[in-house]
């Protein structure tokens, strides 16, 4: 490996790879293969750290907070793949969702000259969103130094909000400003500096169990179901018909009637079948933290 100090474990080049473009195809996938495998035992090895996060975020998120993801290049877009599938999967409120990416939606196709150098424009962003001590921010950057994120997680720590750093790089200024972090050491990538490869495969694999793990605890999971989903097609209304049957019963017309009144909630269709009205459903759910376990028990 190249020693240069100057440069983030994630940047310098691996002389294990210096002939890669030469090796046979099978060759190459089998190295790349083998990297994206050590990226995921890394984050194994970080379940720790995942669940200090999981239990510091949850007394917030559960008093209306909201969850933030923040970076730039690669590390941004991972964070807003993770956090955009939470609505439609879990039901996560939109308004309690926020992406920010370093140069805006442009970057999200396209790299965006000096975006992520920019800490005025990371800064003006969490004061525009009145980032507060409610707010969870996860901030994911590869080398652990990118000052639009690195800006922005000391801005949100400013304004009491839970702040975690998620850094391929130790000791670096990313882990510092944030309250709580995360390190998955991935090392120099097979094609030196490209992040996309294991240290993307390794923040993707922390922000899926954070994120899973986090809507679990907050009831939108249910025997394992996604009972909160949003119903946005066809496929979806099939899927939620068959989760009422399976977890209260009812003939066709009974489930569709109480998926229909329930405006395609799962979670709540089931309290129906169960007897409930809708209001009597709603109130349920208020009182018991959004636990299906809780009121079907009771």
């Amino acid at each position: 490996m190249t020693n240069n100090s100057s440069f983030p474990q994630t940047e310098v080049h691996d002389p294990r790879y210096a002939t890669i473009e030469l090796w046979p195809t099978a060759t190459i996938l089998d190295a790349l293969a083998e990297a994206q495998m050590a990226a995921t035992a890394l984050v194994r090895a970080a379940v720790p750290a995942l669940e200090a996060v999981i239990e510091a975020a949850l007394p917030r998120l559960r008093e209306g907070g909201r969850l933030f993801y923040v970076g730039a290049g690669t590390a941004g877009r991972v964070g807003m793949q993770d956090g955009v599938e939470l609505t439609p999967t879990y039901g996560w409120p939109s308004e309690r969702l926020v992406l920010m990416l370093a140069g805006g939606s442009n970057a999200q196709s396209q790299a965006v000259e000096g975006a992520e150098d920019d800490e005025d424009a990371a800064m003006a962003e969490m004061a525009a969103h009145h980032v507060g001590p409610h707010d969870v921010v996860f901030g994911i950057a590869a080398s652990g130094n990118t000052p639009y994120s690195c800006a922005a997680l000391n801005a949100a720590r400013k304004a009491g909000a839970l702040t975690i750093g998620i850094s391929c790089v130790a000791e670096t200024r990313l882990l510092r400003e944030a309250e709580l972090s995360i390190l998955l050491p991935t090392g120099p990538e097979a094609v030196a500096g490209s992040t996309r490869l294991k240290a993307g495969t390794a923040q993707k694999a922390a922000l899926n169990l954070l994120s899973t793990t986090l809507m679990i605890r907050l009831g939108h999971v249910y025997r394992g179901l996604m009972v909160d989903m949003r119903v946005t097609n066809a496929k979806l209304g099939r899927r939620a018909v068959t989760m009422v049957r399976s977890l209260a019963g009812g003939s066709d017309a009974e489930i569709n009637e109480a998926l229909r009144l329930s405006k395609g909630n799962v979670k709540r269709a089931v309290l129906l079948r169960h007897g409930m009205t809708l209001d009597e459903a709603n109130a349920a759910l208020a009182a018991n933290g959004n636990n299906l376990h809780a009121i079907l028990k009771a």
